[in-house]
């Protein structure tokens, strides 16, 4: 069973990419989404030991542990030590799930596929980019999103240009989305052909 790695910078569009290879028939496994899930179970206790003062209704308040956060930026290691084992252990329920289930291919969305090391855990690398102004663009018009924060979250990110090169497949989401759908297809189309051809043996 292939693994695909898909990772792009913050506003570069890996999420839009990812449901786009959902449509095209392979399975996902959203890091992003198992965190909101984890934030909401049993992360939730573990994460406002902690960061007091972080859980409210029984879940994490994002909003309240980005604030501590920013005060604290070593709290990104203590955040990552609980947060990180539990995302791996739901991937690799995901990946028990759908070699069961005989997938020829799989996607795992990891945002910080370089950064943790993910990529030495996967076959093939998908980065997703756009142009730098685009980029700062969509991710100024969030919702709580500020300069500040902004630079802060792409200093713990690896240089897009880095991903660029070590990537084994781009997607340049700077135009329209059925552009991008396109050029997801093609990626597809590619790597079935690639696994027919047995170039992926081992994988």
């Amino acid at each position: 069973m292939l693994k695909i790695g898909l990772t792009g910078s913050i506003g570069m569009g890996k999420s839009t990419a990812g449901k786009l290879f959902a449509e095209a028939g392979i399975p996902l496994n959203d890091s992003d989404a198992v965190v909101h899930d984890l934030y909401a179970g049993e992360a939730a206790p573990l994460v406002d030991a902690a960061f007091p003062g972080t859980m409210k209704d029984g879940a994490v308040d994002r909003h309240e542990l980005g604030r501590q956060l920013a005060l604290d930026p070593h709290g990104f290691k203590r955040l990552e030590a609980i947060v990180h084992p539990l995302v791996r252990k739901r991937e690799r329920e995901f990946l028990a799930q759908q070699r069961a289930a005989g997938a020829e291919m799989v996607l795992l969305d990891i945002p910080l596929l370089f950064e943790t090391g993910a990529w030495e855990r996967v076959d093939v690398i998908v980065v997703v980019s756009t142009d730098p102004q685009i980029q700062r663009e969509r991710v100024l018009a969030r919702e709580d999103m500020t300069e500040e924060k902004f630079d802060m979250i792409l200093s713990r990110q690896t240089p897009d240009a880095e991903k660029r090169r070590r990537a084994d497949y781009l997607i340049d989401t700077s135009h329209s989305i059925a552009e991008t759908k396109e050029r997801v297809l093609e990626i597809v189309a590619d790597l079935k052909k690639r696994i027919a051809s047995g170039e992926f043996r081992n994988a």
